[in-house]
């Protein structure tokens, strides 16, 4: 149960700790020392890998909440938990999957000096819709967190 408790905390904290890294640090400094143009393809190139790390942390740890609830103390909040991580899981992969292949198709019209009003709309739709996503799952996570901090304590 040590094992699983460490891999499980390892995961949520990698998680979430890249998306503050990502979100608060490595995207504004990126931006703000880069043309928009070169800071962009920089960060398309972290996202690959951004994805993959909660894909890979946010399927682990769900599973191991599921193991959790079905073989620890204080199943009903793994259980919560678990329902959390589902919840981050599911936007990770949607933003990964469905919104970041859609905003990289267009993010020329970022680079164009008169873009086509439409497709910069679209992109900007697509961007806010990635930014609201990826707040979501930090939040959520953060709750995941603190319901993890409560099964995991004795005299909760």
């Amino acid at each position: 149960m040590v094992i699983a408790t460490f891999l499980y905390l390892l995961c949520l904290g990698s998680w979430i700790g890249a998306i503050v890294f990502f979100s608060f640090f490595t995207a504004p400094i990126v931006f703000s020392r880069l043309p928009v143009a070169e800071a962009g393809k920089v960060v398309s190139g972290i996202f690959p890998l951004y994805y993959a790390l909660g894909y890979g942390t946010g399927t682990t740890g769900l599973a191991l909440t599921i193991y959790f609830a079905r073989v620890g103390d204080r199943r009903s909040l793994w259980s919560v938990t678990a329902a959390l991580l589902a919840v981050s899981l599911c936007l990770t992969v949607y933003a990964g999957v469905i919104v970041r292949p859609r905003t990289a198709a267009i993010r020329s019209v970022v680079e164009d000096p008169n873009p086509d009003p439409v497709r910069r709309a679209e992109f900007d739709q697509l961007h806010r819709l990635s930014v609201r996503l990826n707040g979501g799952v930090l939040l959520i996570n953060l709750f995941a967190l603190a319901s993890s901090a409560a099964a995991l304590t004795r005299n909760a």
